[in-house]
């Protein structure tokens, strides 16, 4: 026959003619540690505590838990709002610790059932109706006592994130200012790298953000989630960055420096070949992996000269948008001519004044660039215009009347790039 509890709410379970929690109180002694060698033996992260810690702290977790459980299938009473926040704070304590949240749910499920299969060992087939009420019991304690493990845990590292992203921002303000970055470094955990690449990215739309009746909002912020993720997971180290849906500037540490890394005092390095190769497949995956179109500017550069590649690769970023260059990964090099005649100087200004005839005429200014980006091949250039050859030539004629300069002779063709290239220029200042 089963008892009644103290409080006289529900019956305290009986195995054997004996109440289940003194079984469980006798028990204790030996209980609690045969659940600790369970939890260093089945937990990894429990083995790699210090010994002193295991004997001291996780001992009286071990044996507060027992006596808390002890209590539940005394009175069937789940634990007070004081127990589950000392729970919730030895969580963080574990959260801080970087014991993972699997751990230390799964060390009070490895203890209530070390607990169970001791009380429980004993159940003949007539105390069925107890050990269902000992089951019960048991699921009851383990749902409210790992929500209270799951909210410390959580808001623990929710504020050890934000004090993260705080230091890493901080250290890379101090990179884009110029300034020693070392302190910076210290504080966000974080070994400064022989050098940095710096990107600057412009970020398309998701195709999502484009729909009507689509909360753009929401696409933006998954496009750049997923950009983020991937560039945590391709890249060594720890990337910095600062991105809003249209893009933004991130640094991605090297393991050594390149031969020609800058300092704060020295020109762009360039990347070698295989560097190169590298950095435009993982511009590439990015804009599959975001389903956007990226144009990415890059250079490397020493700590000290963080800040200046920075204001370079926006500049080469702008210069390459201008021109009207397709989505991909661009260097200082492959945008030479037109970053020089991006500086202003009455040259550039005279330039663009060259094509200023074509002004409101944008299908000779696309032939024109066109057949020149072609190797003034005028079929291919036909081919890409989807119009036909005889078309171009019309075209091209037409310039050369308008302008005075002839596409297909050798004297005009640099002067016609060049002046391209500082009418869209102008056009973008």
């Amino acid at each position: 026959m089963t008892a009644s509890n103290a409080t006289g709410h529900d019956p305290a379970p009986q195995i054997g003619g004996l109440p289940v929690h003194e079984r469980l109180r006798a028990a204790a002694p030996a209980l609690a540690p045969a659940v600790m060698a369970r939890l260093v033996e089945r937990l990894p992260a429990y083995g790699a505590l210090p010994t002193e810690q295991l004997r001291g702290e996780i001992t009286r977790e071990v044996d507060r838990g027992i006596r808390a459980f002890t209590e539940v299938l005394r009175t069937g009473d789940l634990p007070a709002d004081a127990e589950l926040a000392r729970i919730s704070e030895s969580s963080a304590r574990r959260a801080d610790e970087g014991v993972p949240l699997e751990a230390v749910v799964g060390a009070y499920h490895f203890g209530a059932q070390e607990c169970a299969e001791r009380v429980l060992a004993a159940a003949g087939p007539g105390d069925l109706p107890d050990v269902l009420l000992v089951q019960q019991r048991l699921l009851g304690y383990l749902r409210l006592v790992s929500c209270a493990v799951a909210a410390g845990y959580v808001q623990e590292r929710q504020a050890a994130l934000g004090d993260e992203q705080v230091a890493r921002q901080s250290l890379l303000s101090r990179l884009l200012e110029g300034g020693d970055p070392r302190t910076a470094a210290d504080r966000a955990g974080l070994p400064l790298p022989a050098c940095y690449l710096v990107l600057g990215i412009t970020l398309g739309p998701h195709p999502d953000e484009l729909l009507p009746g689509v909360n753009h909002a929401v696409a933006a912020r998954r496009k750049l989630r997923r950009l983020r993720n991937e560039l945590q997971h391709r890249t060594t180290g720890v990337p910095l960055s600062v991105l809003s849906g249209n893009g933004g500037l991130v640094l991605i540490p090297c393991d050594a420096p390149h031969a020609d890394t800058p300092s704060a005092d020295g020109p762009p390095a360039a990347l070698s070949g295989p560097e190169r190769d590298r950095l435009a497949a993982l511009v590439d995956h990015l804009g599959r992996v975001c389903g956007a179109e990226l144009l990415v500017a890059a250079a490397a550069a020493a700590p000290d000269g963080v800040a200046d590649a920075a204001r370079l690769v926006g500049e080469v970023r702008e210069v390459a948008r201008a021109s009207g260059r397709g989505p991909g990964l661009y260097l200082l090099d492959d945008v030479l001519l037109e970053y020089q005649l991006s500086r202003p100087s009455p040259a550039r200004d005279r330039l663009a004044a060259l094509l200023a005839p074509l002004a409101g005429r944008a299908e000779l200014l696309g032939t024109l660039r066109a057949f020149l980006a072609c190797g003034l091949d005028r079929r291919r250039a036909a081919a890409r215009l989807q119009v036909h050859p005889n078309t171009v030539d019309y075209r091209l004629r037409r310039v050369t009347d308008l302008t005075g300069l002839d596409a297909a002779r050798g004297a005009d063709q640099l002067t016609l790039r060049a002046a391209l290239a500082a009418h869209d220029t102008a056009r973008h200042s």
